[in-house]
């Protein structure tokens, strides 16, 4: 009996456009790596990883929202100074993600999926008061401030120095930073000069 030549498929420059396929990895999941850690060490670092993930991509957003609508006389300063914070955040949203997938994890990455799980308050979408802007930025670094601490402590305690150490180090110290320069613009002082005490006395 005659053997069936397979067909042969010239080459094609064409992309395979509208192409679907199933999930290969649930998120809440974690694959299994040679790390020293057990499952449920990398799965629990996962979890706390994914909710500070989530929040510092909506820090971030904030930041980049109230860099396009500032307002009043402060509005350069604190318009590169919201950027530049932004940028801060966003290279912190790229290493909690890769150390997610480091631990074999998924990270949120969907911003409709980050939608439904942060805890972060969602801003009106018109433009608050420039106070109300930094407010609520420094409402939002406390929220993740707290929960890093909390999630530090507890990686730890499972053995996963690595990601207590990216906590403390980045994002901790990173926010802990930008809540000081940020507080500092919300200090009523006055520019006014008074006069040394000699000088009203001789007046």
């Amino acid at each position: 009996m005659a053997k069936t030549m397979p067909k042969i498929v010239p080459p094609s420059s064409q992309p395979r456009l509208h192409v679907h396929g199933r999930e290969i990895q649930g998120f809440g999941t974690v694959r299994l790596f040679p790390l020293g850690l057990s499952h449920d060490a990398r799965a629990y670092s996962c979890q706390r990883l994914n909710q500070l993930l989530a929040d510092t991509q909506i820090l971030y957003a904030l930041y980049k929202k109230h860099h396009w609508l500032m307002r009043g006389p402060t509005f350069y300063q604190l318009h590169l100074l919201l950027d530049k914070h932004a940028a801060e955040q966003l290279a912190l949203i790229d290493t909690i993600a890769e150390r997610i997938q480091t631990l074999g994890g998924v990270a949120a990455g969907d911003p409709r999926h980050v939608a439904e799980i942060t805890r972060i308050g969602r801003p009106p979408n018109g433009c608050e008061e420039v106070p109300a802007m930094l407010s609520r930025l420094l409402e939002a670094h406390e929220a993740i401030l707290t929960d890093a601490h909390d999630a530090a402590a507890k990686v730890a305690a499972q053995g996963d120095d690595g990601t207590n150490d990216l906590i403390v180090s980045e994002v901790m110290r990173t926010g802990e930073l930008q809540v000081w320069v940020i507080a500092e613009h919300l200090v009523e002082t006055s520019w006014a000069v008074e006069a040394p005490q000699h000088d009203r006395l001789t007046a």
